[in-house]
């Protein structure tokens, strides 16, 4: 006859026919008759005394089963959709997982204790709010004495050291207060003002805004002088104000000016700075000039380019790294007689003047190697000859540039000419052309240029020809005559 299994509300588990085992919740459960059902019972029990102590969670568990998470070391129930940890306290080093609303953690590292808050979904630290090696830090209300009456007190603690003390009156510690605040006399607290009192051992101060203050101190760094002044003397920060004194910055920091600090002066040892510190943002200098604003000065901070504007007098040298480009003149006129380069440059180099052209450039500079003057264009330069360097005897002075004597001759060993060119013609009387050897044979070899006319309309000019050989076909022309000489 098969077991019908209920739960405690009577909803049924399983049903288990006779002889059979079943494994619908975490224990084993078995039928009528099975065989071996004692050691089965026996380890179920077991499972029900430890509650199934386990790293992993049981398999089908049911809604309200314990299980002891050994790698947690938690005792959690299942709520029908997880294990949850059943609450209470926990001491470890690290945040317990799946924690429920409620439940406190003590972190052993640090020494403070949390609370799990399931709306925020995180523990939350409910004190204290220093860790044990930041020891104690914080506020701390506290009892002591003054003229034996009691006085509640809050201290301000920062590593164990008290830094300040809160009070709601004025009072002067006792010398012998109870428990943990007996030193407070000699560390710093010998009076105790209403409001805040700063520990004075530690040159203590307040730092950030007030609200007002009836009167400052001005005397000394250390306040201890009673000479004070009023506010209303002071400069203000928030609007344009007037002062009949002169302003010293004593800090290399030096002046800072701009709803963006656009522009500062600063030192630096002894060095001054003067900068625009907004990128690409000119800096100008300004004049009234007859009731004209002039910027004589100018520089552009977009390319770093600076604009002097009107006539500009330099006492002293002017050194100019780079190169001169003239934007509206085309002369460069100097009162100096002579133009100086490289000077001050103890060592010698090439030097002179360089003309930019569509493609190239063309030079006239010193050659320093040479130890001469050179000229050309574009890397093409050869040395500028002078008259003393010149000879009128090309003879007697091989491979040297020629002039001309007092009379105009000129003396070379031998000259050599072009192409013939065109004849010399019996007219030709005026030319001072120097005639080849060619345009001299040809000459002897061909005269004339004469006209033969009888009348208007019939004229040939011929040449006279002379020729070891009789003319081929095709030479000479209408007219001509050849005169065959014996060969």
């Amino acid at each position: 006859m098969p077991y019908t299994i209920n739960k405690t509300d009577g909803a049924t588990v399983t049903t288990i026919t006779d002889g059979t085992l079943d494994n619908t919740t975490s224990l084993t459960l078995f039928g009528k008759s099975y065989s071996g059902w004692g050691e089965l019972l026996q380890e179920n029990l077991i499972k029900l005394l430890e509650h199934s102590a386990s790293t992993s969670a049981p398999t089908a568990p049911l809604e309200g089963e314990l299980w002891y998470d050994k790698s947690a070391s938690s005792l959690k129930v299942y709520d029908g959709t997880a294990f949850k940890p059943t609450g209470g306290s926990r001491a470890q080093g690290t945040a317990p997982t799946s924690p429920s609303a409620g439940d406190l953690w003590l972190d052993t590292d640090d020494d403070q204790l949390y609370a799990y808050s399931a709306t925020q979904g995180a523990f939350v630290l409910v004190g204290p709010v220093y860790t044990k090696n930041q020891t104690l830090s914080g506020w701390k209300i506290e009892t002591v004495t003054a003229s034996s009456v009691n006085k509640i007190i809050a201290s301000m603690f920062v590593g164990n050291t008290r830094v300040a003390v809160l009070s709601k009156e004025a009072f002067t510690p006792d010398a012998n207060q109870p428990d943990s605040t007996t030193a407070l006399l000699t560390n710093g607290f010998a009076s105790v003002a209403s409001g805040i009192t700063l520990n004075s051992t530690l040159s203590a101060s307040f730092s950030g805004n007030s609200s007002q203050a009836t009167a400052v101190d001005v005397s000394s760094t250390t306040n201890t002088s009673a000479t004070v002044i009023a506010g209303g003397n002071f400069l203000r920060a928030d609007a344009a104000d007037t002062t009949t004194g002169a302003i010293t910055i004593d800090a290399d920091g030096g002046l800072i000016i701009g709803d963006e600090q656009e522009l500062s002066i600063t030192a630096s040892s002894g060095d001054i700075t003067v900068a625009q510190t907004r990128q690409d943002k000119d800096l100008s200098f300004t004049i009234n000039d007859g009731g004209t604003t002039k910027t004589p000065l100018a520089f552009a901070g977009s390319t770093g380019n600076i604009t002097l504007t009107g006539n500009t007098t330099i006492t002293g040298n002017l050194t100019i790294t780079g190169s001169y480009d003239k934007s509206s003149v085309d002369v460069s006129t100097y009162t100096d007689a002579f133009l100086e380069v490289n000077e001050g440059n103890a060592s010698d180099v090439d030097g002179g003047l360089i003309v930019e052209k569509a493609s190239g450039e063309a030079r006239i500079f010193w050659d320093t190697s040479e130890s001469y003057w050179a000229a050309g264009t574009t890397g093409s330069f050869s040395q500028v000859i002078r008259l003393a360097d010149a000879v009128t005897d090309g003879d007697a002075n091989k491979q040297k540039v020629l002039k001309t004597t007092a009379a105009g001759n000129v003396k070379v060993t031998s000259a050599t000419l072009g192409a013939v060119g065109s004849n010399i013609s019996t007219s030709s009387t005026s030319d001072a052309g120097v005639p080849s050897i060619g345009q001299v044979a040809e000459s002897i070899k061909r005269w004339g240029g004469s006209v033969i006319s009888d009348d208007s309309s019939n004229s040939v000019a011929g040449n006279r020809h002379v020729e070891t050989s009789a003319p081929t076909s095709g030479q000479g022309s209408n007219g001509d005559l050849w005169f065959v000489r014996e060969a």
